[in-house]
């Protein structure tokens, strides 16, 4: 939601003598207080408003001085539990008010414009700026084809996808060289599974399943086909809800004691399907999603909407720090084995620690993953 408004000139009223004045954050202080506050209410469950207010292009010292004097305005009368700050050093002033309480997200906007509006409109002369409003947790709407996250309430990610500008373009590169190989090399076993798949069952060679990628844009996730046609996706979405919700159970996996969190005796399976999944060779169609620059070599492994539907807020991270991709440190670490709670803490661990040299190591065990066939179904 955005406002553009022009005030008159009046008084800043000043903190009374009695009255500690409050810290104005820095841009990288402040940058980490809304991190840290989104950890807080993916646990607390208690939303939190970000106004941002910028110069609207405007770069001149006036602009920055009556930037400056809002930031002091805001600081007068706000309370003591909301944060103040730059989000942008002299250019973007920003406000973070905590626990606004869960009610309808287009009333709390509404209310609080009326209040900032009031409160600007008493406090301080601006020639012309933006106000705009940023709540989280977003509401996600996976049926439409852009981003549903909000980029201005993750400067910490778009930060760090700066820094790793040089080394994110190498992974890009060898996506597009790796994945054009495999499909090169793989061509005679992508005609030889496609007849397997043909002659041994109804239906198409690949399989198209609607997923959600990075940022939460969805994508058409491909596969090679291993169930029968017209089968009933709510067996795999009642044992995904259990599983994401820790209730899930394990089942027994190729003679493993331990067993894994995975359904290992899916009557939707077809014959040929059961030994594509056990090698992983139902896979390989994804090398076209990492060429499309959907999905990457090395990340997380995407999730059907009504997964993401049944996610704790915490576990939308996973989808937000680092585009999917066919293998990662889920795969070789655990794979099935592990709860969804670990998977998604491997997926994290992946993306906060990433470097080239970790997707190379990562790589180099799948191989050994695969033979092993652990967690495979």
């Amino acid at each position: 939601m955005t406002l553009r408004r022009s005030f008159d000139n009046v008084d800043i009223p000043q903190r009374s003598e009695s009255s500690p004045a409050r810290e104005i954050l820095s841009q990288e202080t402040f940058h980490r207080v809304i991190s840290l506050e989104r950890r807080r209410t993916e646990r607390s469950r208690k939303p939190f408003m970000l106004m941002l207010v910028d110069s609207v292009g405007h770069q001149s010292e006036i602009v920055r001085e009556n930037l400056g004097k809002l930031l002091a305005v805001l600081s007068a009368s706000t309370r003591e539990t909301d944060v103040i700050g730059w989000y942008e050093s002299d250019r973007v002033a920003g406000g973070m008010f905590t626990e606004i309480g869960v009610g309808d997200r287009a009333t709390i906007v509404t209310a609080m414009t009326a209040r900032l509006n009031e409160i600007l409109h008493s406090n301080l002369s601006i020639e012309q700026f933006r106000i705009s409003f940023h709540v989280f947790p977003e509401d996600w709407d996976l049926e439409m084809r852009k981003r549903p996250s909000n980029p201005p309430l993750y400067p910490d990610l778009s930060k760090r996808n700066a820094a790793r500008r040089i080394s994110g373009a190498l992974k890009r590169g060898m996506d597009i060289v790796g994945s054009m190989l495999a499909l090169v090399l793989c061509t005679p076993l992508f005609l030889g599974i496609a007849l397997a798949i043909k002659a041994t069952s109804r239906g198409p060679v690949f399989f198209r399943q609607r997923r959600i990628g990075q940022h939460g844009v969805p994508f058409v996730f491909l596969k090679f086909r291993s169930m029968h046609v017209g089968n009933d996706a709510n067996i795999h979405k009642e044992y995904v809800t259990r599983l994401i919700a820790g209730k899930a159970q394990r089942n027994p996996s190729n003679g493993n004691g331990e067993g894994v969190f995975k359904l290992t005796q899916d009557p939707r399976i077809t014959r040929v399907g059961a030994f594509l999944r056990r090698t992983s060779l139902d896979e390989l169609p994804q090398f076209i999603n990492v060429f499309k620059g959907e999905m990457s070599l090395v990340g997380p492994r995407p999730p059907v909407p009504y997964e993401v539907e049944a996610y704790d807020l915490w576990h939308r991270r996973r989808l937000l720090e680092a585009k999917p991709g066919i293998t990662g440190l889920w795969q070789v670490s655990g794979r099935s084995r592990v709860t969804f709670d670990e998977m998604v803490r491997l997926d994290l661990r992946y993306a906060r620690t990433w470097s080239l040299w970790m997707d190379i190591k990562i790589l180099w065990r799948t191989p050994g993953a695969v033979v092993l066939g652990e967690g495979a179904h």
